[in-house]
């Protein structure tokens, strides 16, 4: 029979040394990223967001490209969802851009900015408690802590606790924040686990805060996820002008109307014309694409247009690698 694990909060001695030691470690080696050279809530927003999931390599030129585009609130309230959607292509959970996109409208047609308070902003749709403590900290001070998968590594490892020990993070992560610099104070919490305090073999010699981990090494609780394989065949139906594409549902349960490729059970050609690997979240495709006619209800879109519609990541992938469109994409 189970028993339930009372839930333990992290205690360190010397919790200043603590703060100070991690700040000066974070101002001396953080890396340059644009959503940390601003204070503008919006754009802080939109970064976190993006970050959602996703690592930061592949957010920065997507963030850069959508502030053009959208470079405040109100530019992104009066912007329509497919042109919304065609800025995120590529970036994949496109629920965040959805949300997002009603957040500002429902802003806006309150004639209100971003809530200053992390309680005011868990209110807007797709504004979770994480997101909500980062904007609250960043951009306002609020001395409120984040937990994130690296937060969660960090003081699973301070504290060396294992498998048959329950951790509070949130109050744990909340005990040792720095309230004069709270949003620095959870930049460095996430870098350290992003950058030192690794999955495997982590940088301990790196490690700012050593004398505090109980751990140094890889923590036993930490396990690999299991992953599914499967197989994709896609049609590519395309000239030196058009391509054949066909739209998803707008009831569809994942990437509601996107454009992808027509898929296809059936070879079009002895040998396919690509092979690549794509994965999302758990699962790892093998990906065929076939040339061949286009297929009946799909709908020949000019190149000239494909980069203004919402594509899916694979879609994106694969026409980029085809040489189809006429300005790739970072």
């Amino acid at each position: 029979m189970k028993t339930r694990l009372q839930k333990k909060v992290l205690l360190l001695t010397h919790p200043r040394k603590f703060q100070s030691r991690l700040l000066d470690w974070f101002d001396r080696t953080k890396r340059d990223l644009p959503w940390r050279r601003t204070k503008d809530p919006y754009r802080i927003w939109v970064s976190e967001i993006m970050l959602q999931q996703t690592r930061v390599t592949a957010v920065l030129e997507y963030y850069k490209r959508f502030l053009r585009a959208f470079p405040n609130l109100r530019a992104l309230a009066r912007a329509d969802e497919q042109d919304v959607l065609a800025q995120w292509s590529g970036l994949g959970y496109y629920r965040r851009a959805r949300m997002m996109h009603a957040a500002a409208k429902q802003l806006a047609n309150e004639g209100q900015n971003l809530p200053r308070t992390s309680e005011g902003l868990r209110d807007l749709p797709g504004v979770g408690q994480y997101t909500a403590a980062a904007i609250a900290s960043i951009a306002f001070g609020e001395p409120t802590a984040v937990v994130d998968g690296n937060v969660e590594r960090v003081l699973l490892r301070l504290g060396g606790y294992g498998e048959s020990e329950s951790l509070d993070f949130w109050s744990s992560a909340q005990q040792l924040i720095d309230a004069n610099r709270p949003g620095d104070f959870n930049q460095a919490m996430m870098e350290l686990g992003a950058i030192v305090c690794l999955p495997r073999v982590p940088d301990c010699k790196k490690c700012p805060v050593e004398n505090w981990c109980a751990t140094r090494g890889e923590h036993t609780t930490i396990k690999p996820v299991s992953r599914r394989k499967a197989r994709l065949d896609y049609v590519l139906a395309a000239d030196r002008n058009g391509v054949a594409l066909v739209q998803r549902a707008a009831h569809s349960r994942l990437m509601a109307g996107m454009w992808e490729l027509p898929e296809t059970s059936a070879k079009k050609s002895p040998s396919p014309a690509m092979q690549l690997k794509h994965s999302i979240t758990n699962t790892d495709y093998e990906v065929r694409v076939w040339k061949g006619a286009r297929p009946t209800g799909s709908t020949r879109i000019q190149l000239s247009r494909i980069e203004e519609l919402p594509l899916t990541g694979l879609t994106l992938k694969i026409l980029r690698r085809m040489g189809l469109l006429l300005h790739p994409k970072s």
